[in-house]
């Protein structure tokens, strides 16, 4: 019984998304909780935003996610700089995010950047400060490590177990190896 449960855990994409999203929510309210007096909400939506649900390619598009999440909060950050963010300001940001993600050949995750770019840029009223957007954007960013790295460590261990129990390999993550 313990071998079926096994084999079709680590033999199926949804409990891996399952346990993945599980996995990245859990150290994302643990850090949270115990560094409340910081915007680390934004750190859970970034791991959410990185993780991906298709498998065959779930450790390029976490990557490409990543890259999507630092190219949006940076820019985010760089337009809350110049100047408060408006209306103009966010659509400048928006151009840029798209123009960005165009020239690495990243428009399959511009959104990503999109999401991460509103998320650094939207502010309180009690919080107008660089300070705030600089936290906002330390939560995108610890929240792209965190998801990246829940995508590349479960896969080298759901590889170790898929060749234990005779299971096909990631071919995503075979390809990621040899590049």
């Amino acid at each position: 019984m313990l071998e079926k449960v096994i084999k079709y855990s680590i033999g199926s994409d949804l409990a891996i998304y399952i346990f993945r999203c599980c996995l990245g929510f859990w150290i994302g309210y643990e850090l949270y909780v115990h560094f409340i007096e910081h915007q680390l909400y934004w750190a859970l939506l970034s791991i959410v935003l990185v993780i991906s649900p298709e498998a065959k390619d779930s450790k390029r598009l976490a990557i490409e996610r990543f890259k999507a999440n630092f190219i949006g909060s940076g820019i985010g950050l760089l337009c809350f700089l110049i100047g408060a963010p408006n209306f103009f300001m966010i659509i400048v940001g928006i151009v840029l995010a798209i123009i960005i993600c165009y020239v690495f050949k990243l428009m399959n995750v511009v959104r990503t950047a999109i999401v991460a770019l509103i998320i650094v840029l939207i502010y309180e009223r009690d919080n107008m400060s660089w300070m705030g957007a600089i936290e906002r954007f330390s939560g995108v960013a610890l929240g792209c490590l965190i998801g990246l790295a829940i995508t590349v460590i479960t896969s080298y261990g759901i590889n170790f177990l898929r060749k234990k129990w005779n299971l096909p390999e990631d071919e995503g993550f075979k390809n990621i190896k040899n590049e």
